[in-house]
């Protein structure tokens, strides 16, 4: 039984990240017999699937140092349409039919390394003037979210075929997938949004070492 430190959790797809905390926060307190606390470090998009580091009791005062850490994402990108919020849950437009050939891909995943800016999506944790921006964009309202400098150490194509492309990249902290996606799409000339993510590791921390929900005695 624990009740100080880490916990590595292979988060489902269709499951908020604090719906993950909630689940096995109820676990380790029935456990326990008193409140335990825990505290994701990092929040993963509800159709996202992948590590997610947990912090337990006194371990949550640590949670920002975690969160700083560089991740690794595995994410399918459909060519040819655009989402509202860059994933499965928005309003899909379709923005034509050109197919790039692999040499475009290529020239395209190339400009995306390195430190770039990136403005985080709409539908994102980002504080705009004290309030979080998807609960902004949830009520209408349409604001700047401003741009950020992030690093992409690394961006390769795993597989091609149109209208799928699957990319793997090793990001600094705070860098959104959803947005590089876009942003790809946009230089491409064919909209992009992402489809899948899998995050698979944080720092030396990898997916391969983490426990599932049903290991873990969680089933719903």
């Amino acid at each position: 039984m624990m009740t100080d430190g880490i916990i590595l959790i292979d988060k489902p797809a269709d499951m908020t990240s604090f719906g993950v905390v909630a689940r096995v926060r109820r676990v380790l307190s029935e456990q326990a017999g008193r409140k335990v606390k825990v505290g994701h470090c990092g929040t993963l998009d509800p159709f996202a699937t992948g590590l997610l580091i947990l912090c337990i009791g006194k371990e949550c005062k640590h949670a920002g140092g975690y969160m700083k850490r560089d991740k690794v994402y595995e994410a399918t990108v459909r060519l040819g349409q655009t989402s509202s919020t860059g994933d499965p849950e928005g309003e899909v437009t379709d923005t034509g039919k050109k197919q790039p050939n692999q040499e475009e891909i290529t020239e395209v995943i190339r400009q995306f390394t390195g430190e770039i800016d990136q403005v985080p999506p709409m539908h994102s944790a980002v504080k705009i003037n004290g309030q979080r921006a998807y609960r902004l964009a949830r009520e209408g309202k349409t604001v700047e979210v401003p741009a950020r400098k992030v690093t992409i150490h690394s961006l390769e194509v795993i597989d091609y075929t149109y209208p799928e492309l699957t990319i793997r990249t090793h990001v600094s902290s705070g860098t959104y997938i959803r947005s590089l996606v876009q942003d790809i799409g946009q230089e491409l000339g064919t909209g992009a949004y992402c489809t899948q993510l899998r995050r698979l590791s944080i720092a030396d921390w990898d997916v391969t070492n983490a426990q599932t929900l049903a290991a873990f005695g969680i089933t719903s």
